[in-house]
């Protein structure tokens, strides 16, 4: 896509220095008109219509660009703002929205170079009845996590690389979370242990960003208190956002360490809550590494061959066009929850994804010439 420039200055200059030396040089009158046609076209934003146009050439160094009318590059190249008629926006404030219409407006303009697309709604809080994060499965090709083999990438527009699909509707919890979160459920809870809490780690010992204790004491006839980092409670399907790394299995599962360093999992059969952390259960069971192993098989890749550098493609819905402030603060969030560091002081001890995984893999949200049509 050939972006817009503004031309006026130069040929304002050209047109100066043509008639100051009128006399003296050949600029003609059919420089003079080139150049006040080449201007006009600009002003309104179109090309000749006879014109070739290179539509991969390079993205500018600065300046967003248009990719078409409510499909912005932000000038960060990290962030495009998706402009969507008011009624169609409230859609994905209402658990109404196609994802997989964005999925493939984005495929439109770009190669299927992503592990994840991720969709924020400009929203200052989570609207009544939404939920904070949502993540949408696409395909599975690991063997030994609990989830069969299947492959929807298709029906979002992807050739076979897209993983997930992940929706928050407020930008801010790129930096508190559940971002975190989404991104993990790719590979949990899909089988791997038994819970009552669907799709996460409900009340078991696992302790990561799909919940659990870390901690659990017993009270006596049948009751429990499960703790997190000494303190009594714990969630049954989040912990805290993004106040704290993957668990031990989260992070076998994800690949990143080996079944050596697989810790035995506690959890409860028929559990009850009874408020801050407290439940009864008929049973504590405890299942030790090799027997997770047996059941579900080894992990294929294995943590020597899996996939340790993921790449993302972020877009924000909006029903009016985004300011550029607003791009710059949600592009600079991403950039720290991407960064192969900690994020910079305004985090305040946040994890980030390479944080989180212990610094086992990265994220790339950073966009390139290369990665569009």
């Amino acid at each position: 896509m050939t972006p817009t420039y503004q031309k006026a200055a130069f040929y304002a200059v050209k047109l100066f220095l043509c008639l100051f030396f009128i006399l003296n040089t050949s600029c003609s009158n059919e420089d003079l008109d080139d150049a006040l046609t080449t201007e006009e076209i600009d002003e309104n934003e179109g090309v000749d219509e006879n014109e070739e146009v290179d539509e991969n050439e390079n993205m500018p160094n600065t300046g967003e660009l248009v990719l078409e009318s409510g499909f912005i590059l932000g000038e960060s190249k990290r962030v495009l703002n998706y402009v969507l008629e008011q009624s169609e926006y409230d859609k994905y404030l209402k658990e109404e929205g196609d994802f997989k219409l964005i999925s493939k407006k984005v495929y439109e303009h770009f190669k299927d170079d992503f592990d994840f697309i991720f969709i924020l709604s400009n929203e200052q809080q989570v609207p009544d009845g939404l939920y904070s994060g949502i993540s949408y499965k696409v395909q599975n090709n690991i063997e030994g996590i609990g989830s069969g083999n299947y492959n929807g990438t298709s029906s979002y527009g992807s050739e076979g690389r897209l993983k997930s699909v992940i929706h928050m509707p407020v930008p801010g919890f790129v930096v508190n979370g559940p971002f975190l979160h989404e991104i993990v459920h790719y590979w949990g809870n899909h089988g791997f242990i038994p819970t009552t809490v669907g799709g996460h780690w409900g009340y078991s010992s696992i302790g990561g960003q799909l919940g659990g204790f870390d901690e659990l004491v017993d009270l006596g006839n049948s009751t429990y208190q499960g703790k997190r980092n000494g303190q009594n409670g714990f969630g049954t399907f989040a912990n805290g956002g993004n106040s704290l790394p993957y668990g031990n299995i989260e992070l076998y599962i994800m690949g990143l360490i080996g079944p050596n360093e697989l810790d035995d999992v506690q959890y409860a059969e028929n559990p009850s809550s009874t408020g801050f952390g407290k439940f009864t259960a008929d049973n504590i069971k405890t299942v030790t590494a090799a027997e997770l192993i047996a059941e579900h098989g080894s992990r294929i890749p294995s943590v020597q061959n899996s996939q340790k550098e993921f790449t993302a493609i972020t877009v924000v819905l909006s029903s009016t066009k985004m300011s550029a402030e607003a791009i710059a603060t949600i592009s600079t969030n991403l950039e720290n929850f991407s960064r192969k560091a900690a994020p910079d002081g305004s985090w305040g001890g946040i994890y980030n994804f390479w944080q989180a995984t212990q610094e086992k893999a990265s994220l790339s949200i950073q966009l390139f010439d290369e990665n569009m049509k």
